[in-house]
């Protein structure tokens, strides 16, 4: 994917090696993304182990506001467009609540929730 030459076209050998090298460093940085969704969502997954224990709801509408305000001041600091962000911490949103709600209904039912089956985070969580 980051050393494909197919649409360089007439591009010369210096042009390809910087192309090269910024695809290089774009796979770098959406490993490192993967890697910290992962960890958020451990966090998440336990989150959502907390609230079905103690009956809380698997949405929190408050905490979520605060967490989308939040991400829209970081991306205004770091110069990435804040509907862009806040629509990427919606998506979050809504499948770590898809998962808290799953938590509560094994918990619910006695089942034990499986780690295997709740793999994201709840944005605010």
């Amino acid at each position: 994917m980051t050393t494909s030459n197919t649409a360089t076209g007439d591009a010369g050998p210096a042009v390809r090696e910087e192309l090269a090298r910024l695809r290089d460093s774009i796979d770098n940085i959406d490993a490192a993304v993967v890697h910290m969704l992962a960890e958020r969502f451990k966090c998440t997954q336990q989150v959502g182990r907390l609230k079905a224990e103690h009956q809380l709801p698997p949405a929190d509408p408050d905490r979520e506001a605060r967490q989308i305000a939040r991400l829209r001041a970081l991306a205004e600091n770091a110069k990435l467009d804040p509907a862009f962000a806040e629509k990427f911490l919606n998506f979050i949103i809504a499948e770590v609540i898809h998962h808290h709600e799953r938590i509560a209904e094994d918990t619910v039912n006695g089942a034990t929730p499986s780690a295997n089956r709740t793999t994201t985070s709840s944005p605010g969580e």
